[in-house]
């Protein structure tokens, strides 16, 4: 599965690792380098946080379905 991220948010993404390296680390980092080190995340950090996203939302949903059974009509 691959990350795909509108231009606009690429173009952000891309500011905020520019101005991160500057503040950070005062160097100056171009365009290029900016989404190069965004690739980078995107395609080898990017699907261990999914993963853990989709994790963290499995158990959130089996705990709401354990709620959902607990409603459940005591027949007579």
């Amino acid at each position: 599965m691959e990350i795909d991220l509108k231009k606009e948010v690429r173009g952000v993404l891309t500011e905020d690792l520019k101005r991160h390296f500057w503040n950070e680390r005062d160097e100056e980092l171009s365009n290029l380098g900016a989404e190069l080190l965004l690739d980078f995340i995107i395609n080898n950090i990017g699907p261990y946080i999914y993963n853990q996203g989709i994790e963290d939302s499995h158990a959130y949903m089996s705990e709401r379905i354990e709620d959902l059974l607990s409603l459940e009509k005591r027949l007579r």
